[in-house]
């Protein structure tokens, strides 16, 4: 009789198994999707992130595609105008309407530059601010040259160099926004 208790022992042990093999695997197969619901969290995650860098990439360069667009429509009115201020002989309907498409040109510059206020970087916006003061500058110099009191830098041939020297300016505009945007091969090579 020495040799029953060997026998018991391994029948309590497979007996215990049995009970306990489905908690452990319950338990277990809890932990494994526990894991995976996770790591599904995570990439949904990640993938949220990236959408919306996509959606604001998409934004800023919508934002800035219109302000390029605007300004240089604006630039272009400013140069009509001061044409037609220029020349002595336009009819007053000419320079009224001529007037009309300057003012529309410069409230879509409004609009172009609150926008990218709102949704450009740092580097963007001081950028759009210089040209736009060279603008308004251009603009009030123009009005006043009309009016028959021109400032004293604010002479047709003033002027005009002044507007045709914006080109200068919108090459360091483009290359903020293009180094925003992440365009730009210069910046990406030195990545």
């Amino acid at each position: 009789m020495d040799g029953w208790p060997l026998p018991l022992a391994i029948a309590l042990i497979g007996m215990a198994g049995t009970l306990f093999a489905p908690l452990l695997t319950q338990r277990l197969v809890g932990r494994v999707q526990s894991e995976q619901f996770e790591r599904q969290e995570r990439i949904a995650e990640g993938q949220r992130r990236h959408e919306r860098a996509v959606a604001e990439l998409d934004v800023r360069r919508a934002c800035y595609v219109a302000a390029m667009a605007g300004y240089r429509r604006y630039r272009i009115e400013l140069m009509n105008f001061l044409w037609l201020v220029h020349r002595a002989d336009t009819a007053p309907e000419a320079t009224a309407r001529g007037r009309a498409g300057l003012e529309d040109a410069r409230q879509a510059v409004h609009l172009a530059f609150a926008e990218a206020q709102l949704v450009g970087s740092e580097a963007v916006v001081a950028e759009l601010d210089s040209t736009t003061e060279r603008l308004a500058g251009a603009f009030y110099r123009i009005l006043r040259l009309q009016e028959g009191d021109p400032e004293p830098d604010g002479s047709f041939e003033a002027v005009k160099a002044d507007l045709l020297g914006l080109g200068e300016r919108w090459r360091e505009m483009r290359a903020v926004m293009r180094a925003d945007l992440g365009t730009d091969p210069e910046v990406q090579r030195g990545r």
